[in-house]
């Protein structure tokens, strides 16, 4: 009763499979067909083509109605999660569940939870946490609820999607896991943000009506050190939003940022510090941000950046072939410090004739 892969038919018109038939004639030494026991004159085996793509065409039909059968039961497993998890007093684990249908599923799978209101549902879930923020239950759906979310790359470059999440509901409690949330949870928050800001609708606007708060967040994320994934992409988050409004310039303004920026530019990668010299120039542009960067404690702040190491990380910019803005920005901020920084041991001398600094103080 098992399928055959190679079947052959001998001379009494009986088809057997070839590895079979071969081992009664040549290792058992029978000389008869095992089917009508007639005795052999010859041993000669043909391909039967036919009965092996019945076979193959039996098997692909086979195949092609299980896979049906299992995208069948996914969609209605996907759609009796989606109906019942904002009533389910478990919503952690189904959220779980809901995700692991969602990894392991393909574009089908993706666009078929977005098609049964799944987006929707994880914005409900997510704003709970405005009405019950102390709660730990719903704190930990909300963070679930934006680890699925992540796992939608193609949904999120939608449109509607996008201006699902741009919700202000929606907004504030992304902003509260950007304070108090875990790190996987922050990580995945400002992940979305950022994907928001590359997308062709109207973010701007809304983020012009988000309050302090909202900016205060990223800073949170800037000043933590657990995650450099997360700060790389808050910096980033930070400088598309700045790059669209002038008014979200003066709100980022307000909430601290140029203190943050330049209290962590001393420790901050290369690309990490041309992100925070880009954002301080763009507050720079506006009187506040120049009275911020004045008001700030910079003579310890120039002090530390050339005791440990941030100096030195500003001259290997120099040593970019060719000319480039960023060149342009570390000379002007060396030429703008060099007279205090010359007057340090740690200074590297080779530059007083590059900048031009007086040599008498050196």
């Amino acid at each position: 009763m098992e399928l055959m892969k190679d079947p052959v038919t001998i001379s009494t018109g009986v088809t057997y499979e070839r590895k079979n038939i071969e081992k009664w004639f040549y290792t058992c030494k029978k000389k008869t067909c095992p089917t009508t026991m007639q005795v052999l004159h010859s041993f000669d085996m043909t391909p039967n083509h036919t009965l092996k793509r019945l076979i193959l065409a039996w098997q692909n039909g086979k195949s092609q109605s299980q896979s049906h059968d299992e995208l069948s039961m996914k969609h209605d497993e996907l759609v009796s999660l989606i109906n019942t998890i904002e009533s389910s007093p478990f919503k952690v684990s189904s959220l779980k569940k809901l995700k692991s249908i969602v990894e392991l599923g393909d574009h089908d799978v993706k666009d078929d939870f977005k098609k049964c209101g799944g987006v929707e549902v994880l914005v409900r879930i997510i704003q709970q946490i405005l009405i019950e923020s102390s709660d730990f239950v719903t704190f930990r759906a909300c963070e679930e609820a934006l680890s699925l979310l992540i796992k939608l790359p193609i949904v999120l470059e939608e449109e509607e999607t996008i201006k699902i999440l741009l919700q202000p509901g929606c907004m504030k409690s992304m902003a509260i896991i950007l304070q108090r949330g875990s790190e996987e949870a922050r990580f995945c928050t400002v992940s979305i943000l950022q994907r928001i800001m590359k997308s062709d609708c109207q973010w701007s606007v809304v983020i012009e009506d988000q309050g302090i708060e909202f900016f205060k967040s990223l800073m949170e994320i800037m000043s933590d050190e657990i995650c450099s994934k997360a700060i790389s992409c808050a910096l980033q988050v930070l400088i598309d939003i700045l790059e669209k409004s002038k008014k979200s310039r003066l709100k980022a303004i307000e909430a601290g940022a140029m203190c943050t920026l330049i209290e962590i530019l001393p420790d901050s990668s290369k690309s990490k510090s041309e992100k925070i010299m880009y954002l301080i120039k763009m507050m720079c542009e506006c009187a506040d941000g120049r009275m911020g960067f004045i008001e700030h404690g910079l003579d310890k702040v120039l002090d530390d950046l050339l005791m440990y190491g941030s100096v030195k990380k500003l001259v290997a910019l120099l040593h970019i072939g060719g000319s480039s803005t960023t060149k342009e920005r570390v000379i002007k901020i060396l030429k703008l410090h060099g007279d205090k920084w010359k007057k340090n041991p740690c200074f590297p001398y080779e530059l007083k004739n590059y900048l031009g600094l007086e040599s008498d103080s050196l």
